[in-house]
């Protein structure tokens, strides 16, 4: 009897040994196929931004395009987290054109902030990505619901930079002079399928997580590669 359980023992041992060795195999395999899956992108259309703000070279392989609106607290954040981090690693290196379209989901101040960058790129085009991130700098940081937005506010911002006409820009913004562009991104937002800000569409691929910045790099690095 003694003998016995000692060989049930061992058995027993034999077998917990090779169901570990199974599971550790079993969870290599799950992350080399995870690591192997291509970032989690849905497939659009390529954007067309002519006419739309744009920094880095015109000529760049991958064009990466921001659907942001000055009104939306989590476009200042991605502005702040994200966007210094890819300009430093791609837009400054040639690989990588940026740009940006207005999203109008906040209402009427989303529209005027657009308005308002809308008169600023096309009057003074060396100041617009300076307006571009004094404006969302502008945005509270506690209450950003409240209307905030206003001419006031958005002449406010433009004084601290010389080459914007604060008159120009005033007079653009009572008489909506930018209305085209404005109805140029709205058709372009549709026609994209946004449904929320920001959206990171890279070469025509739309990333889920807009903050997963690794997420952002190996998309870039695949299409800079010539992957599918």
């Amino acid at each position: 009897m003694e003998k016995k359980s000692k060989r049930n023992t061992n058995e027993g041992m034999k077998w917990a040994v090779l169901a570990t060795v199974l599971i550790f195999g079993l969870v290599a395999v799950i992350v080399v196929v995870m690591n192997q899956q291509e970032t989690p992108v849905v497939e659009t259309a390529q954007t067309d931004i002519t006419g739309q703000p744009t920094l880095g070279e015109s000529d760049a392989p991958v064009t990466v395009v921001e659907f942001g609106d000055f009104k939306c607290p989590s476009c200042k954040a991605w502005g702040e987290m994200i966007y210094p981090q890819l300009v430093e690693d791609f837009v400054n290196t040639g690989e990588v054109e940026f740009a940006y379209i207005n999203v109008f989901f906040h209402g009427n101040e989303s529209i005027l902030g657009a308005l308002a960058a809308e008169s600023v790129l096309e009057h003074s085009p060396e100041a617009y990505w300076d307006f571009h991130k004094a404006l969302f700098a502008a945005q509270p940081v506690v209450d950003h619901d409240a209307a905030w937005i206003t001419p006031e506010k958005v002449l406010e911002v433009a004084s601290a930079l010389p080459a914007i006409d604060q008159s120009q820009l005033q007079g653009d913004i009572e008489q909506v002079a930018q209305q085209e562009a404005l109805e140029t991104d709205e058709a372009l937002v549709e026609e994209a399928g946004v449904s929320q800000t920001p959206t990171i569409v890279i070469n025509g691929k739309t990333l889920e997580d807009p903050f997963d910045y690794d997420a952002i790099k190996a998309l870039i690095e695949q299409e800079l590669a010539g992957e599918e």
